[in-house]
């Protein structure tokens, strides 16, 4: 299991960051995501493995002025 927003979501082997988001059907681009204490940022999604029994966090981008 994938630990994500409180929820629990069933992890597979070979799961990606980009499957953990598509998996999880948000409609928001994230930049980065954090997995345990390591971040991680989009160029890397396709390629970086989610462990099992990981907590991901999202983290949105957000601008202002």
């Amino acid at each position: 299991m994938v630990k994500i927003s409180g929820k629990n979501i069933p992890w597979y082997k070979k799961m990606t960051v980009a499957d953990l988001l598509d998996d999880i059907n948000d409609p928001y681009k994230y930049v980065v995501v954090r997995i345990n204490k390591k971040y991680i940022s989009r160029p890397n999604f396709k390629k970086t493995l989610v462990p099992d029994n990981s907590e991901v966090f999202l983290i949105p981008m957000i601008s202002g002025g």
